[in-house]
């Protein structure tokens, strides 16, 4: 019996909720996983690193009192790198869902960093997925996986599309999904990868090259910054909003059999066209301020990546809601409200209109 049937206690039916577990919580996908989870009645768990300083501002708004025992949000202390902390935390918590969103995940820092990018993105995979197996507890697990790992093989991109990594980061993705196919034939788990194109939100790092424009473009308007300095203008990105893409998660772990999912807009768009609807929609012309700077150009380009999603259409039911345009423009409000400028509210007002579970987010003291 799991959590989401109904248990007997005193002689009366009790439903009760599923409980998840994510690794990430603190960063923009496990953000709006949690608020996702957390509408449809879940009990979640989240994974954080032990740090001299709080990370948790994506996730402030809806953190809860740990003394508070009907608190829905739990966080612990854990790392990728620890099998023992997961072993631990996954026969304690024994969750219905396990969501892996943890990792290094900077394409550019895994040139940099390649050990320890394969140490925590492809053995924290497998090290995850070796506590599920040696707890016992039938798991449904959720694999993060990436459209980097098809590399410069033409687009569109979909599940049958051969993986072609061209970076570190791609080639431990490319171990992790994997490893989460093995487990799931060989042990019988549910276990799904995700492999999602880009998704941003104005939740996205600070060096991600969208959240790097449009933070940059508030900060040329607030008189802060006179240059941005980009790389590779014309790498070309299938970019959706990143609520949307959490959603898709959601629903693979629904489905009777484990499958693998390639999550996308099926539109492609380069940083050059980024560039375009972010400035022009702040009334600038990016040619007046962006310089090249090669050092933000990758030793091994990835030129075009686009998704085929008409597998999640068909069997998930899933369709991103949200356009590229929509996605500039309220990436470009909500950096402007930061910086306590006044946004043109174009974008902010479309999504709105949007009718999906994030609407929360936009009420006043809550973070988009």
């Amino acid at each position: 019996m799991t959590r989401e049937e109904t248990t007997r206690h005193g002689g009366e039916k009790i439903a009760t909720s599923k409980t998840a577990l994510i690794t990430g919580i603190t960063g923009q996908d496990g953000s709006y996983l949690a608020e996702l989870l957390l509408s449809k009645g879940y009990e979640v768990h989240g994974v954080i690193r032990r740090a001299s300083t709080l990370n948790t501002q994506r996730i402030d708004h809806i953190s809860q009192d740990p003394h508070d025992p009907d608190a829905k949000l739990r966080l612990h202390y854990g790392d990728l790198t620890n099998m023992a902390q997961f072993a631990n935390l996954v026969y304690n918590v024994q969750p219905e869902e396990i969501y892996n969103l943890g990792g290094q995940s900077h394409v550019a820092t895994s040139f940099e960093m390649p050990e320890y990018t394969g140490d925590v993105v492809a053995l924290g995979t497998t090290r995850l997925l070796e506590a599920v197996r040696l707890s016992g507890i039938r798991s449904r697990f959720y694999q993060a996986s990436s459209s980097e790992m098809f590399g410069n093989e033409p687009p569109p991109q979909n599940e049958e599309t051969r993986f072609n990594p061209r970076s570190p980061y791609a080639c431990a993705k490319a171990y992790a999904y994997w490893m989460t196919v093995d487990y799931r034939d060989a042990h019988n788990l549910h276990a799904s990868n995700g492999i999602l194109f880009n998704h941003e939100s104005p939740r996205r790092g600070e060096t991600f090259v969208t959240r790097k424009i449009t933070r940059a473009i508030a900060a040329i308007m607030s008189g802060t910054q006179k240059k941005l300095y980009l790389g590779n203008l014309d790498a070309s990105r299938d970019w959706g909003f990143a609520p949307d893409y959490v959603e898709a998660m959601w629903l693979m772990l629904q489905q009777d059999e484990p499958d693998d999912y390639v999550i996308g807009t099926g539109k492609g768009h380069t940083v050059r066209d980024f560039l375009d609807i972010a400035f022009s929609y702040a009334d600038l012309d990016w040619k007046d301020y962006v310089e090249i700077d090669l050092r933000y150009v990758r030793p091994n380009e990835v030129n075009s990546l686009v998704a085929d999603s008409a597998k999640a259409s068909e069997t998930l039911g899933w369709k991103p809601k949200v356009d590229f345009e929509m996605l500039v423009k309220l990436m470009v409000d909500s950096d402007m409200e930061q910086a306590n400028l006044k946004p043109n509210g174009e974008g902010l007002r479309a999504l709105a209109k949007v009718q999906t579970w994030h609407g929360a987010p936009l009420s006043p003291g809550s973070r988009l």
